[in-house]
């Protein structure tokens, strides 16, 4: 089915060229890298976990989100997902790709990421999310590609292997956000991180960020080529994308009212940091306002139906949790815990060229894997579907003959 990706239109090559120029300058700067050291990008000693690694943390949490369409179609039947399903399984797999090419990335020695599989440490959480990650990947692809494979022969019935692998994705993608958050709530020197609802915080976001994005792409795919995902299954989605956001909201309200409540002051100095600057340092203070801002208008958009039920005011509802989240947990969630360090000082963080440069070759790689996949997704769809109008067609045909002949 992959010679499906090898034709389209001049539009198509043209986005997939791009991609391979960013996906190449990104390399480039890889390899400066490589050469020099992680000196070259912003983290420093008391600010070890930067945008890579920000950007992993997002990523976990947009692959989770493919579980918010498996639940109701393969264990409720709810058929309006069986279109829009396949592709949320296959944005799965892009986005743990880029996870995995992430850690790649902020790793200083990349070799050594070898020792995971060669020397296996099953008390590390590091240990397990690689495990995790990396199964939640062939997961939804075997999951994704039999199912479309099968849609491409014309049949309606699946082996009972795909269906019992599909029941095991639904605890597997809870854990691949879970064992993220415990990287983070297992490390006591770090308050903002020492939560026991980092989890419940990180799949709330999670069933927030991923379906937006999801509606977005169904979005472009009925613009960009004959399927239609369906309007039904968008403005379900839609739906979960708003009782997502707020639980997020809510429980990020919870951690500030016990850390200010509480009036703790290694509990309320990361907020401090990253909501008002402490001592001038205030570089983040804008960034994170913007997210919160961000937040409001989508649950302003969301929270009303007849709002929501206009796809463009859904797309700039999805556009604007998108982007929300992705400052909230693709930055501040990373950068706040390190801020201030263990003594109170502060050493403010901002990624540089270099790691944007290499994060953008990332994203791009992520980006070419969803657009080949969902390449093949639509053209097979496009094609079942003529075949079923086809034989629709011929049974009208044969119900109709036989009355003309006789007439």
């Amino acid at each position: 089915m992959l010679e499906k990706a090898l034709t389209g239109s001049k539009a198509y090559w043209r986005w997939i060229i791009f991609l391979l120029v960013v996906i190449g300058a990104g390399t480039l700067m890889y390899l400066k890298q490589f050469h020099e050291g992680l000196g070259i990008t912003g983290m420093s000693r008391d600010v070890s976990w930067g945008f890579y690694i920000g950007q992993f943390t997002f990523l976990v949490g947009v692959a989770a989100s493919a579980v918010m369409l498996v639940i109701p179609y393969y264990l409720h039947d709810y058929e309006k997902f069986g279109r829009i399903v396949i592709f949320g399984e296959f944005l799965a797999v892009a986005a743990v790709t880029m996870c995995i090419l992430f850690i790649f990335v902020d790793m200083g020695q990349p070799m050594r990421i070898m020792n995971v599989v060669l020397h296996p440490t099953p008390n590390s959480i590091m240990f397990w999310d690689s495990v995790v990650l990396l199964g939640y990947m062939l997961i939804n692809i075997t999951i994704g590609w039999t199912n479309l494979g099968i849609e491409k022969k014309g049949l309606h019935e699946h082996p009972g292997w795909v269906t019992k692998l599909t029941y095991l994705s639904v605890p597997w993608a809870v854990s691949i956000h879970t064992v993220t958050a415990f990287l983070y709530a297992g490390l006591p020197g770090r308050h903002f991180w020492l939560s026991a609802i980092m989890a419940a915080r990180f799949l709330a976001s999670a069933f927030a960020g991923g379906p937006a994005l999801l509606i977005i792409l169904s979005l472009i795919v009925r613009k960009v080529s004959k399927f239609d995902p369906g309007k039904e299954a968008i403005q379900t989605v839609g739906k979960i994308v708003t009782y997502a956001m707020f639980v997020n909201v809510f429980f990020l309200l919870l951690e500030v009212f016990t850390a200010f409540y509480s009036n703790i002051p290694d509990e309320m100095a990361s907020f401090k940091y990253l909501y008002a600057g402490i001592d001038g340092h205030t570089r983040m203070v804008p960034l994170m306002w913007a997210s919160s801002i961000l937040a409001a208008v989508s649950l302003a958009l969301l929270v009303f139906p007849q709002i929501r039920r206009k796809e463009g005011l859904l797309a700039t509802a999805c556009v604007t949790t998108f982007f929300s989240l992705w400052i909230d947990k693709g930055f501040g969630l990373v950068i706040g815990g390190f801020i201030p360090n263990m003594f109170g000082r502060v050493t403010e963080y901002w990624p540089t060229v270099p790691e944007l440069i290499i994060s953008a070759g990332v994203w791009a790689t992520g980006a070419l894997v969803l657009t080949v996949l969902y390449k093949v997704a639509i053209a097979v769809k496009e094609d079942a579907e003529g075949l079923h109008y086809r034989e629709i067609v011929s049974v009208r045909a044969k119900r109709v003959e036989p009355a003309g002949t006789s007439h």
